[in-house]
């Protein structure tokens, strides 16, 4: 069926777009009716665009068919951003090409926008994923990768559980998708699991993502790593802790210190007065007894009252040395490989060598007692300057510590030993010890598998 040219003519202008006619040098022929309502009569369409677009334009020309994007100006003060479709039209005796400029304004200042915003979800420090409705990441910044140890391609098409500690159940995240599948906003605290089993603690806001429909069609999810927040609101803790103990250790020093001295006397008075091996036996049971409640004392007395020794630059590859002479040749630490690293050259700390003895033989003996019975086993020490710090390293392949107690192993009296083995006071002690010094001490263990600990001290000076 043949159209006739007053059909042609009706579409041309008819046309909801702007609808031009020109020949290969771009000399305007005919425009619709849409484009004469807005262009003024120009000899030639190339002075409609912008420097960008005239070199696109007259390279269409020379093409069958192009589409480009430019801005196009249908006076200096009237212009709009089109999408350009230059199509050949054969005819007879002259080469002509329809030009359609399609105004999309409004689609062109929403890509930028939304590029903008893509940018600055992409760039941010602070880690982003997008999920959609059924639970899967879409997407996720560098910074979510960075926080959790995966890569994109293993995120993407996984459902946020893959960084579950255990420690939100199921009724905790009912609650969440109940709220948010509604249209609001959750904000609360997570403990989430890097890919290498390390904890990490976020704050956590979701926001749904709602269409024009008002359909929630997706979720933001945007976290603040505050893992350290939560290191330091335990320090705090265990500061405020160790105060009160602090205090309670001199009465008690005090008040159990001098009825114990009395009755160690009449004890040895006893025994030098009777000759029954039964008695003498008991005795000596009591004597025992007396001794490990006068070392516990004497350990509270020396963490409740200030040090007299006296603050000097110490050798902390020294010390160290000296702390694994001493427990290498004990009869538990025998069978047990150590394997020593200690890095040269390393700055001098502020300390008293005798504390900061005491402190490597406590970590060092707990190491040996975690390791016996295991087969293999092995302590590794290391030293090495951090940053403006000196850090000592401890790490045994023994029992490790369970995660519900990690955070009491530093509290007075904790002890995970037999009755008899241990008064859970070498590590508060040794916490008090290097906090005096301007350090910390941290630990990490894999239950059932190994313990480290780490020792920070200040470098002298800084």
């Amino acid at each position: 069926m043949n159209l006739s040219p007053d059909i042609y003519k009706t579409l041309f202008n008819e046309w909801n777009d702007y609808a031009f006619l020109v020949d290969r040098s771009s000399t305007v022929f005919d425009m619709n009716a849409k484009a004469r309502l807005k262009t003024p009569v120009h000899a030639f369409l190339t002075e409609y665009f912008s420097l960008e677009g005239k070199v696109l334009y007259r390279s269409s020309l020379q093409n069958k068919s192009v589409s480009f994007r430019s801005d196009f100006f249908f006076s200096p003060e009237d212009h709009c951003y089109a999408a350009v479709t230059v199509l050949p039209i054969p005819d007879d005796h002259e080469e002509l090409f329809l030009v359609v400029i399609k105004d999309i304004t409004d689609q062109h200042d929403k890509e930028i926008e939304l590029l903008r915003f893509s940018e600055v979800i992409h760039r941010t420090v602070n880690p982003i994923q997008i999920t959609n409705t059924e639970g899967k990441m879409i997407y996720v910044n560098p910074a979510f990768e960075h926080i959790t140890g995966y890569s994109r391609e293993e995120l993407i098409g996984s459902n946020p559980s893959i960084l579950s500690s255990g420690k939100h159940g199921k009724e905790f995240w009912k609650k969440v998708w109940v709220k948010i599948y509604a249209g609001e906003q959750w904000v609360g605290q997570l403990q989430n699991r890097r890919k290498n089993g390390e904890l990490f603690h976020s704050e956590l806001v979701i926001s749904p993502i709602i269409d024009e429909d008002k359909k929630v069609i997706g979720f933001l999810g945007a976290h603040r790593d505050i893992t350290d927040q939560k290191i330091l609101e335990r320090q705090v803790v265990r500061s405020q802790k160790m105060e009160t103990f602090g205090t309670l250790a001199a009465g008690i020093a005090h008040e159990v210190g001098n009825p114990l001295t009395s009755i160690s006397s009449l004890v040895q008075v006893v025994q030098r007065q009777s000759n029954d091996d039964f008695v003498q036996e008991k005795l000596e049971l009591v004597k025992n007894q007396i001794n490990r409640i006068a070392k516990i004392i004497r350990e509270l007395v020396d963490f409740s009252r200030p040090s007299t020794h006296e603050v000097k630059d110490v050798s902390v590859n020294l010390v160290l040395r000296e702390a694994i002479n001493i427990v290498q040749y004990g009869k538990k630490a025998r069978s047990i490989k150590l394997n020593v690293a200690l890095e040269e050259n390393l700055p001098f700390v502020h300390a008293v060598h005798d504390q900061l003895l005491q402190v490597f033989l406590n970590i060092l003996m707990n190491a040996v007692d975690a390791s016996m019975g295991i087969s293999d086993s092995a302590i590794s020490i290391s030293t090495k300057q951090s940053d403006e710090k000196v850090e000592i390293s401890i790490t045994d392949n023994g029992t490790g510590i369970a995660e519900k107690n990690i955070g009491k192993i530093f509290d007075p009296f904790f002890t995970t030993k037999e009755v008899g083995k241990g008064t859970g006071l070498g590590l508060w002690v040794s916490l008090g010890i290097i906090r005096n010094f301007g350090g910390d001490i941290h630990v990490e263990s894999d239950e059932g598998k190994s313990t480290t600990f780490v020792v920070r001290l200040p470098i002298k000076g800084m």
